[in-house]
């Protein structure tokens, strides 16, 4: 006999978790999501409650409350696996996206030399560059696969013409920081696994959007921060598992080769670990789900694309109809997360922002580490103005920032 599906519990109100960000209640509307999400309580008091039982006891084995932090590591390996959709013995977690990408490229820098060559999209935040650049210290030659103006989308045909027999990783976002463009993971990471070439996909600012999932986004590399998916500052990597071993990275001399722990370095931040699962619990709620399962997260990605489309709508249409604003990237919502770059006519971008965070609505200025990108547009160093959305932005933020455009 078919047992019935488990009652899912009423999904909160664009109000209601609203309510769950204090923040928020500063009256201010937020609109620089892309830089850092807001908290929401349950991740504020699972750090706090971590600090307040623990201290900064480390996990140690010898004691009770050492095997406690001991497995609240493991449970944070296992949500960010099934935040993934992957196995959590292939996830690392550290203090940021940044610092992980410059470690896998110390393991590459052991395994390549003159004649192999590295491939950078041209939308890449410099966490998804710089890293890579470092390898021609050793020789190896990093090029570069510009996107297409005036819409900066990358074409398929631009990157068969750079990639070569020796070409070992093709490092591309899956949606840039600065622009909002959301390239075609899937088919990116299989022209160039048919060339028989890594891809390391940059998944800081798409998670917040849609949720990544390895196993049909074909990368063999994926980072994304938990801190733009409303937890604390960390960061994390996915390595492919038949990879791990392969990967000579620096690491303490007592870790097994291949064991994730090593890339990680040092003592973890567990405060940190206990805010991020904090999200997470948050995360299975806005779906409606019990328990923290891939299909809740899954669910609650599915909610987010739900709340945030009519916001996005908005914005992107709002920003392109005003007559002094030019809009960057693509000009209109398809291919495209709720972010978008712009300039006001006559006035710098820091001047624009600054205007605006006067009359209570925070807009970033500036390149936001995306200088690829900016530098092709002709916009680097000054940068641009750029109004990024979360699943908690409504339309009267965006119609607020609108009126104070003027």
């Amino acid at each position: 006999m078919t047992q019935p599906a488990p009652a899912r519990a009423p999904l909160p109100t664009r109000d209601d978790l609203r309510a769950q960000f204090p923040p928020l209640a500063r009256g201010r509307a937020y609109l620089d999501n892309a830089a850092g999400g807001l908290l929401p309580l349950r991740a504020i008091e699972a750090v706090t409650g971590h600090l307040m039982t623990y201290g900064a006891t480390n996990a140690m084995p010898g004691h009770q409350p050492g095997r406690e932090i001991l497995a609240l590591k493991h449970r944070a390996r296992e949500g960010t696996a099934l935040f993934l959709n992957a196995a959590p013995e292939d996830v690392a977690l550290a203090q940021s996206a940044t610092a992980l990408t410059f470690r896998l490229a110390g393991a590459f820098a052991r395994l390549w030399g003159p004649g192999d060559e590295v491939i950078l999209s041209g939308l890449e935040h410099e966490s998804n560059a710089s890293p890579w650049r470092e390898l021609e210290r050793v020789g190896v030659t990093v090029k570069v696969w510009h996107a297409r103006q005036p819409d900066m989308t990358l074409h398929p045909d631009d990157l068969a013409a750079l990639l070569k027999p020796r070409t070992r990783l093709v490092a591309v976002t899956a949606a840039s920081n600065a622009l909002g463009v959301t390239p075609d993971i899937p088919a990116i990471t299989a022209q160039v696994r048919a060339a028989g070439a890594w891809t390391i996909v940059d998944a800081v600012h798409a998670a917040p959007h849609t949720f990544p999932d390895v196993q049909t986004w074909g990368a063999d590399f994926l980072t994304f921060s938990p801190y733009k998916v409303w937890a604390p500052h960390l960061g994390a990597l996915w390595i492919r598992p038949d990879l791990r071993a392969t990967l000579p990275w620096p690491r303490l001399e007592f870790i097994p080769v291949g064991d994730i722990t090593g890339i990680e370095h040092g003592t973890p931040q567990f405060e940190l670990l206990a805010g991020w699962l904090g999200t997470l619990d948050y995360l299975r709620d806005l779906a409606g789900h019990a328990d923290l399962t891939r299909a809740a997260l899954e669910a609650a990605s599915a909610r987010i694309h739900e709340l945030e489309q009519p916001v996005m709508d908005r914005l992107v249409t709002g920003l392109l109809d005003h007559d002094l604003v030019t809009v960057y990237g693509p000009q209109g919502t398809q291919g495209r997360v709720g972010t978008v770059a712009f300039r006001v006519s006559g006035e710098a971008p820091e001047q624009t922002a600054d205007r605006l965070s006067r009359a209570g609505v925070d807009v970033a200025a500036g390149h936001f580490y995306a200088v690829q990108p900016l530098r092709d547009l002709g916009l680097y160093p000054q940068g641009v103005v750029r109004a990024s959305i979360a699943h908690y932005t409504t339309t009267e933020d965006i119609d607020r920032m609108l009126t104070e455009l003027g």
